[in-house]
């Protein structure tokens, strides 16, 4: 059994057509998904990129020790595991923080491909003249991370210079000449749509024909009255464009895979680390912060952000179907050991949900997890989501246990101080009555808030989490 992981950062769930929506164009994942196992309840665990990737490595819940970090040399990874199990594995990637800076997530792969030039990469440093496609004040880091981007791409011909395009055609060539490798596992990682957002015009016209205002590529993180309504809209229909964007593109990789006739003998995973605000909530981005202070704040972790995608293709199991059983990104390393019949190493906190799509068991868990790093305690807003089939607890933790700021590099490897932004306290939601969560019931229903307290509280323990971390989250 070969293995092909195909992760999309900051893909929003609700963007999908297999998901529900009915406004973008996505019709090579949606076809994919008529044809795999599409997961409903798929959430996100550690959060956000870094974090998220070093749980699909590991197998793990790495939020309950490590915060945004390089990958550490003790770590038991999934490639180590292949590659000890006989498999040829691949990492082609242009999602640049888990490459730059001596992040290493690259350890453990045969070989290595990254495309540069992502979000702040530092890769072109020509004196090349930029222009700010919005007043700077509307971006997030508009004279570090949008100049860098700006300089990076700015020798685009066409659509195929785009960087998904770039991956996804590296991946296949690397597949033209590497399919009849015995076994193999290939992780391909592009950063779109994370913004940001500059898909080619026609991608945008679709979805905002004869705009002419201001575009906010690289929007500032935190509350959204700063941007009009139209350019609120606009900025969707960027992100849009980029999803549009990303589709076609891994629809030729989906195209060349069939080609090659890897259907037959292949699992391919399609999925993301997290969503995005467009406004949600009165948000923009997935964080708060403070330019101008340095400051980073944590925003609550709402469905836009915690409910992902997951969509599996098994050539020797039933397909075309779709399962309402909660999973998250440690489950995947078990999956796919047991799907390549490699060693457990036995480190892993995930488990594997191969059982549940061969319909041999109708679970592995009846709650989600959803979390930045809780090392530090609440002391920027952490907030910690809980989530069953009928409710959502945003849990704030214990605020009297806050004592100093701490410096934290999420969301885009820039080192910034913690601090408490806003109002921050616990809130529950009842999902199948308010599913946009506008109606905290904490008040209301402080038994189910408790009930699902002690749920989290004895999953932190079961996963040895240090008690000098839970007492900042076992009291509500």
């Amino acid at each position: 059994m070969n293995v092909i992981v195909i992760v999309s950062d900051t893909f929003r769930r609700d963007f999908l057509g297999c998901y529900g929506n009915n406004w973008i164009h996505t019709e090579n994942i949606d076809r994919f998904a008529k044809d795999a196992v599409v997961f409903d309840k798929a959430y996100a665990a550690s959060f956000p990129t870094v974090p998220n990737r070093l749980d699909v490595f590991t197998g793990k819940f790495t939020f309950t020790y490590r915060d945004w970090a390089p990958l550490p040399q003790d770590e038991v990874v999934l490639a180590e595991v292949l590659n000890k199990a006989g498999y040829t594995t691949m990492l082609i990637a242009d999602t640049p923080h888990i490459l730059e800076d001596g992040y290493n997530f690259q350890r453990g792969f045969y070989g290595w491909q990254w495309i540069r030039g992502q979000e702040g990469d530092r890769y072109v440093a020509d004196p090349i003249e930029i222009k700010f496609p919005c007043d700077p004040k509307k971006l997030r880091n508009p004279y570090d991370a949008v100049v860098h981007y700006l300089k990076n791409v700015s020798q685009r011909k066409s659509e195929e210079d785009y960087f998904v395009a770039q991956t996804m055609t590296e991946a296949m060539k690397w597949l033209e000449k590497n399919y009849k490798h015995k076994k193999f596992f290939l992780y391909v990682d592009t950063f779109d749509p994370h913004e940001p957002w500059d898909p080619p015009k026609w991608y945008v016209d679709m979805y905002d024909p004869g705009y002419q205002g201001e575009e906010v590529i690289y929007p500032r993180y935190g509350p959204a009255k700063y941007l009009t309504q139209p350019e609120l809209t606009h900025m969707r229909a960027l992100y849009a464009g980029e999803v549009t964007l990303v589709d076609r593109w891994v629809g030729k990789l989906l195209g060349k895979i069939e080609d090659l006739g890897l259907f037959d003998n292949t699992a391919i995973i399609f999925t993301t680390d997290h969503g995005f605000y467009h406004g949600e909530h009165n948000l923009t981005g997935k964080s708060i912060i403070l330019e101008e202070e340095h400051y980073h704040g944590l925003a609550p972790l709402y469905e836009e952000v915690s409910h992902i995608p997951l969509i599996v293709r098994l050539p020797n199991a039933k397909r075309g179907w779709r399962c309402d059983a909660f999973v998250q990104p440690p489950d995947l390393m078990p999956t796919i050991l047991e799907l390549t019949e490699a060693e457990d190493p036995e480190t892993m906190q995930g488990k594997s949900f191969l059982p549940i799509i061969k319909r041999e068991i109708g679970s592995i868990r009846d709650f989600t997890v959803t979390s930045p790093a809780i090392i530090y305690g609440p002391i920027a807003g952490q907030r910690i989501t809980v989530t069953t089939d009928e409710w959502s607890l945003i849990y704030a933790g214990n605020l009297e246990e806050v004592r100093q700021p701490a410096i934290t590099r999420i969301v885009d490897g820039i080192p910034r101080e913690q601090h408490l932004v806003g109002e921050v306290k616990s809130e529950l939601y009842n999902l199948k009555k308010d599913p946009e969560q506008k109606n905290n019931l904490i008040e209301e229903c402080k038994d189910i808030a408790r009930e699902l307290h002690s749920k989290l509280l004895s999953f932190l323990k079961s996963i040895n989490t240090k008690e000098d971390y839970l007492k900042y989250w076992d009291k509500i």
